[in-house]
């Protein structure tokens, strides 16, 4: 996942502590855009070999990690969200422009034709 990404929110199951401690908080289904990844500090936390990817999301923002000692602002796991699959610009246009040419009778005489 990278910056500017569209996301959408697979999990919104967050605990009770969560709940208190965050001001706002994703809502399952819903499209969020990645403002910036980080590397998580469960990997600190918890002792284990593997790190979690942390997402801050442009429409939500939270207080600062009170446990980070940069002041880093709440964020969310990555595990939380799948990628939208969107079209590029380009190949939405294409895809528009193809529709438009499929479009109408076709060649030939059609049962509505008028003699």
């Amino acid at each position: 996942m990278q910056k500017g990404q569209r996301v959408v929110c697979t999990n919104d199951t967050f605990s009770v502590v969560v709940r208190s401690i965050y001001e706002q908080l994703p809502n399952k289904g819903e499209t969020y855009t990645i403002r910036d990844v980080f590397l998580g500090r469960e990997k600190i936390v918890k002792g284990g070999d593997s790190a979690t990817v942390g997402l801050l999301l442009e429409e939500l923002h939270n207080p600062a990690d009170p446990f980070h000692a940069d002041s880093q602002e709440l964020g969310f796991s990555s595990e939380r969200f799948a990628p939208l699959e969107e079209l590029p610009p380009e190949a939405a246009y294409a895809s528009a422009e193809q529709e438009l040419e499929l479009v109408g009778p076709g060649p030939g005489p059609t049962k509505w034709d008028i003699p």
